[in-house]
């Protein structure tokens, strides 16, 4: 069977009062170092082979694959030292099947005469004792990491169903040197591009839902105001610089509008803007609480956000046009940061307790929480595009980092960068 051609293609602890730099991306010079932890309650044993002539190539494509789908927490890695395979061998599913595995991986990557790479993989499901399919690739050689993490996701929905993440991306801001940088990577934390650099803090980022855009705040007016830019060009435009205070912007799923908080009555309240920047802000919430840290759902039905109304910082939830508030939380008397799943079912957010701030998820079906850290200096939490990984800002050995984790919290991956610190993750959309 021939293979199809696929062409390449804080402020930290931030505070209620004061929650919430146009330029090329030149390449991060620190890159992560992704430590997987933890065993998933259920996992697929997999074998994946290094691809034939990966050795000296610009990218270990074989050990990205496994790196990704371990992170998953729905996949183990079985140990295939010294196993000759590649997408034209027939193994021999017999002696595949007494090693424990359920499903195979070969492939192979050469160097064309163009000096583009030809990436092809084979996929062979053991417990079948079928081929499962495979495809093959013609890259330059910085697309590389790319096509690894295709491949992973191809893989990993061949076998649960469901669509990979690990050809998304990730934003989030470092601060080190004395000055602030917004950069993009892949979702494994390497190929960080900086997408800004200032003198001044900058919080907040969010995607737009396409993955062209990043909004965000900076403070490099002294103020802060939300601006807009193009992850491609590095243009940008600023879409709220009110009187006050103007912050904490949340993405409209159809990327027609914002929800910002803005101060523009005297104390921080909700508002709905033209992602295009102009217009008048449409006021949603009306009072004298501090409401901020708006949060759309992806129907665009409902927004999550904070609200001291009851007295402490609490998630509530009301219609996305303005309406009657529904409280969330009630255990804590400080509970900020809400990120609602894809699909709506779950809610992840940041509670103070005695032993610091921790991450925490709730199940919005049955109302039960989970605790998935235990670090006490949680923050930001975001979720994948497809729903099954969250990641977080956390401090550990006296320096941020981030980290990822399943909703069970049994899988975590750290993303350690040196010499910085690490704040303010959010994960992009899948790719279009």
């Amino acid at each position: 069977m021939s293979l199809p051609h696929l062409p390449s293609s804080t402020l930290r602890r931030r505070s209620l009062l004061a929650l919430p730099l146009a330029a090329g991306l030149p390449a991060a010079q620190a890159q992560f170092r992704v430590e997987i932890s933890g065993v998933g309650e259920t996992q697929v044993p997999i074998a994946i082979a290094t691809f034939r002539g990966e050795a000296g190539m610009p990218q270990p494509i074989s050990a990205i694959i496994r790196a990704d789908l371990e992170r998953s927490g729905l996949f183990r890695n079985l140990d295939t030292t010294g196993v000759a395979l590649d997408e034209g061998s027939q193994p021999a599913m017999d002696g595949w099947r007494s090693k424990g595995a359920d499903a195979l991986v070969g492939g192979s990557i050469a160097k064309l005469a163009d000096g583009r790479f030809d990436v092809r993989y084979r996929l062979w499901d053991v417990v079948k004792g079928t081929d499962a399919g495979g495809a093959s690739y013609a890259v330059v050689a910085g697309d590389l990491r790319l096509v690894a993490h295709q491949i992973a996701d191809a893989i990993y929905e061949k076998l649960t169903g469901e669509k990979g993440v690990f050809a998304t991306r990730i934003a989030y801001v470092t601060k080190g040197g004395g000055r602030f940088q917004l950069w993009v990577a892949d979702a494994d934390g390497e190929g960080a591009q900086s997408a800004l650099t200032s003198r001044e803090p900058i919080i907040s980022p969010a995607w737009s839902p396409d993955g062209r855009e990043l909004a965000y705040v900076s403070f490099e007016k002294r103020k802060a105001v939300v601006y807009v830019q193009s992850i491609a060009s590095g243009q940008r435009r600023a879409v709220a610089d009110f009187k006050g205070s103007n912050s904490a912007p949340t993405w409209s799923p159809d990327g027609q509008s914002l929800v910002v908080t803005l101060t523009l009555g005297g104390v921080s309240q909700l508002y709905r803007i033209p992602a295009k920047g102009g217009g008048e802000p449409r006021r949603l919430t009306h009072g004298i609480a501090i409401d901020t840290e708006a949060h759309w759902t992806a129907d665009g039905s409902l927004l999550y956000f904070v609200s001291d109304r009851g007295g402490s910082p609490q998630i509530y939830r009301m219609p996305a046009e303005g309406g009657n508030p529904q409280r969330l939380t009630f255990n804590g008397n400080y509970n900020i940061s809400p990120s609602v799943s894809p699909d709506g079912k779950s809610l992840a957010y940041v509670a103070r307790e005695d032993s610091g701030f921790r991450l925490k998820v709730t199940d919005l079906l049955t109302n039960s929480t989970r605790d998935l850290s235990s670090n006490g200096a949680d923050e930001s939490p975001s979720f994948a595009p497809n729903g099954r990984l969250l990641i977080y800002a956390t401090r550990e050995g006296g320096r941020d980092l981030l980290m990822t984790t399943t909703l069970d919290g049994r899988v975590k991956g750290r993303l350690v960068i040196s010499q910085l610190d690490v704040r303010e993750p959010v994960w992009g959309p899948f790719r279009r």
